[in-house]
């Protein structure tokens, strides 16, 4: 099932992207093409023919790496406009005999493409371009923002004005059509949010227009740098991370983390055209985030005795929704597993009376946490932030009283020694159906408790 406009947008479709052999424009472009079918590929041909650009023709089609059959994306450019993107031998230094043609340049293609289009390209004229072209105004938005991030990136790598930024830093071409089509790919697919947990990398140099540069090259540094990107090195001589796919990454405004458990909806590999010694493709996921059951949570937040481990609190404030809609979203949040979730009274602005909303949560749930609020509050934005908690060991028991077996929360103590505590529900139950008080179930638990101890099966307890 894909996670298309039609029903993906208001289904929260995430994209996961595995980028351990890096990242490009067409790299990212085939996956996505990939995973969308004759669909998506119809809406990036109507995009990129409303476009005056010339100079190119793309071609759509199926290769293998390591065996894996992956969609190709290649944009097959005229002899006035070849850059060497994907000429090994020009990239890594040795002698230069001409681009290499690609598998879909049949002589008749090669016709077709021999047109001229000499425009030296600035950030201005490119968002003009953007702006005319037949796309969606999410794709618009997305595209103009790749390519803010890119211009921004290599003004400061070359030290020029933003304005005197243009061709084949980022008015090629190439970067238009693997720009334009991914961004109408993301919004032809319905992505609403993208994990990409790090950006993989070479090491060492290499040539480009401007001389041998290092590899992460400049462009790139600048865009993980601005926008917080994680990167990893590999053993990979060479630039696995072009500028054009760190500026579509950044513009995703990507989350770092997956969920701590989701299902796969739906798979796409894109190939890339540079040959390393590690296969050049680059596998898209249509995620689906899972809720984390309480015994999971368990397992996944329980720390030993003064360990300190890291959660995520967001907050908002909200003067406009009722003590119903509020009650609400509380308990839907509790469900998806956050851990804590209070309502403060606060004065709010214009001095209405307002709520303030604080939820603690496991990082890795942030995302759900987010989405959740945004859905069942009248909130437009939200705060976020990461803290550090101490958390003493925890373990549930039970204790057996007259009335029967009550569960117990078993805290240990730095020194060793433990607290015993009756949960209160269970004890409430008692005095329900015993027509006692509560307080005498709770004294009688807790005493059950002491001379028992913590003897039955032990399991780690979510709870801060």
């Amino acid at each position: 099932m894909i996670c298309d406009n039609n029903e993906g947008a208001d289904a929260g479709c995430t994209l996961y992207l595995e980028c351990g052999s890096g990242i490009a424009g067409d790299m990212l472009v085939a996956a996505l093409l990939d995973l969308g079918g004759d669909a998506a590929e119809r809406s990036v041909r109507r995009a990129l023919e409303s476009l005056p650009v010339r100079g190119y023709e793309i071609c759509i089609s199926h290769v293998r790496k390591s065996g894996i059959l992956c969609c190709d994306f290649a944009v097959l450019l005229d002899q006035d406009h070849q850059n060497r993107d994907h000429d090994m031998a020009y990239l890594q230094g040795a002698p230069h005999h001409g681009p290499k043609q690609h598998a879909c340049s049949s002589s008749e293609q090669r016709r077709h493409i021999h047109r001229h289009d000499h425009a030296h390209r600035g950030l201005a004229d490119i968002l003009g371009l953007i702006n005319g072209a037949d796309m969606t105004s999410g794709a618009r938005a997305l595209a103009r923002d790749t390519f803010s991030i890119l211009a921004e990136a290599e003004a400061k790598a070359h030290a020029l004005p933003l304005d005197q930024v243009h061709f084949h830093e980022v008015g090629a071409v190439d970067s238009i059509v693997d720009i334009v089509s991914a961004a109408v790919l993301i919004d032809h697919l319905g992505v609403q949010s993208t994990v990409i947990p790090s950006l993989t990398d070479g090491h060492g140099s290499i040539r480009c227009q401007h001389g041998v540069i290092p590899v992460p090259v400049p462009a790139t540094l600048n865009i993980c740098a601005a926008h917080g990107l994680p990167l990893a090195s590999s053993q990979i001589a060479g630039e696995l991370v072009t500028p054009t796919g760190a500026a579509l990454a950044a513009a995703l405004r990507p989350l770092f983390e997956l969920p701590a458990r989701y299902t796969v909806r739906q798979v796409g590999i894109g190939a890339g055209k540079r040959a390393y010694e590690r296969p050049s493709m680059l596998r898209a996921l249509i995620i689906e985030e899972m809720p984390v059951s309480s015994t999971d949570q368990m397992g996944l937040l329980g720390c030993p005795a003064g360990a300190r481990n890291t959660v995520t609190k967001i907050e908002c404030d909200i003067d406009d929704s009722t003590g119903e809609v509020l009650a609400y979203a509380a308990d839907r949040l509790r469900e998806a597993g956050a851990l804590e979730v209070h309502w403060i009274a606060v004065l709010g602005k214009k001095g209405r009376p307002a709520h303030q909303l604080e939820v603690i949560c496991d990082s890795q749930a942030a995302a759900l946490m987010e989405r959740i609020i945004f859905s069942e509050t009248s909130t437009i934005g939200l705060r976020s932030q990461l803290m550090e908690r101490t958390c003493l060991e925890r373990a549930m028991s039970s204790a057996m009283t007259p009335w029967g077996s009550v569960s117990i929360k078993c805290v240990t103590l730095p020194d060793g020694t433990q607290r015993r505590t009756p949960e209160y529900d269970d004890c409430a139950a008692i005095a329900e159906s015993e027509n006692i008080p509560v307080q005498s179930v709770f004294n009688t638990a807790t005493q059950a408790a002491y001379r028992d101890g913590c003897r039955d099966e032990v399991v780690p307890v979510s709870s801060i």
